[in-house]
């Protein structure tokens, strides 16, 4: 048998290494370095981010949108549960309970409908997730937010340079959280940058990355010397890992250009065979402009899923199912969460199959996934 296809290979765009080396030789590699700079400053002249800023991880950026909302005790935070552990872990963290909103079986994406069920006098914050990096349809959740009063917090790791009604992800709701994790398609290994898309943010979320410390302002001339003045943490990444992102960035055409080939690649080679077969491809609406983060089945059973999975593994192609229900989870249960009460969503993740889908996939990788799905039948 022919090597095996990982779901996934880290890409190289061309100038990482050199990034890096010069990281390293400048002689300062913590954060917030030169090359830290260059990210913020890539990051909001291309997207439109009134202020951007690097963190270790989705995770932490998601983690400082708790802080900067100030949640605690007794709050709520609506979420979809077909979502990363992440989505909701930032907020548990600070003593807030996830309400567990169910999908769209269209997009995946948090169901904008069934937003009212779930407020309640405790709400605190509403966190949509960009599925796939096709856009949530953000513009009845911003308005529900708005007549609330919760502002909503995009946790938008799959969607960097996607865009809702010509609108980018993660620049819509007062806050978005990136990921450049090692799957993602930017990546520095481990990464993620928050958005502060509401000015009233701002000054604290600098503070809270730096450890509480008003640090960001001495560096600028503004106080004398600083100091603890809030709660915080180390949300700083290595000015080497800025570096690495940096190289990333800058090819993000050509790396868009790549995934978007192979999405529609994909979505052409098995449209035939999925109708055949009653497989569901990727939706993506009209007024969305996906990310071309990953392309992925839904199969007709679980039975069918388990089958092709199967299939795929003895043919040397690594496919992949997704996230299983947080309501179901053992921590999800004890916020509540019970069997039926996110139908969608419980569905979708026995169904569910994610092909190998990374920048620089060569054209017999492609037939060889393409011929491993299109060879089984249910």
């Amino acid at each position: 048998m022919d090597s095996v296809i990982p779901f996934n290979r880290p890409f190289l765009a061309g100038r990482e290494l050199e990034y890096v080396a010069a990281a390293a030789r400048n002689g300062r590699i913590s954060g917030d370095g030169p090359f830290t700079k260059r990210c913020h400053e890539l990051l909001e002249s291309s997207l439109g981010a009134p202020r951007a800023l690097l963190t270790t991880s989705c995770t932490h950026a998601l983690e400082m949108a708790a802080l900067l909302l100030g949640l605690g005790a007794g709050d709520e935070v609506i979420a979809p549960s077909y979502t990363f552990v992440s989505t909701v872990n930032a907020f548990v963290l600070r003593g807030a309970k996830p309400v567990f909103c169910d999908i769209r079986p269209d997009t995946l994406n948090m169901d904008e409908n069934l937003l009212e069920r779930h407020l309640s006098p405790r709400t605190r914050a509403i966190v949509p997730v960009h599925y796939a990096g096709v856009g949530c349809e953000m513009d009845p959740i911003l308005e529900f937010g708005r007549r609330s009063g919760v502002p909503v917090v995009e946790d938008n790791a799959h969607g960097i340079f996607g865009q809702y009604r010509g609108r980018w992800l993660g620049t819509l709701g007062a806050l978005g959280a990136h990921s450049f994790h090692d799957t993602k398609n930017i990546t520095c290994g481990e990464g993620g940058a928050l958005f502060v898309n509401e000015p009233q943010y701002l000054e604290r979320a600098e503070i809270i990355r730096e450890k509480g410390t008003d640090r960001s302002r001495f560096f600028r001339g503004q106080v004398d010397k600083y100091s603890w003045v809030d709660l915080g943490s180390s949300y700083l990444p290595s000015d080497l890992l800025a570096a690495f992102l940096l190289a990333q960035l800058e090819a993000r055409e050509r790396i868009q250009q790549l995934r978007r080939a192979l999405w529609e690649t994909y979505s052409a080679g098995l449209a035939h065979w999925a109708g055949e077969q009653g497989v569901q491809l990727p939706f993506v609406p009209a007024h969305c402009r996906q990310a071309y983060h990953m392309f992925y089945l839904l199969l007709p059973s679980a039975e069918a899923r388990c089958a092709l999975l199967e299939h795929t593994r003895r043919r040397g192609v690594s496919c992949v199912f997704h996230y299983l229900p947080l309501h179901l989870s053992p921590m999800g249960q004890n916020f509540g969460g019970r069997k039926g009460d996110c139908p969608v969503s419980e569905r979708v993740s026995e169904r569910i199959v994610r092909l190998p889908f990374f920048s620089g996939m060569d054209a017999g990788e492609v037939e060889r996934v393409l011929e491993s799905v299109t060879s089984f039948r249910a």
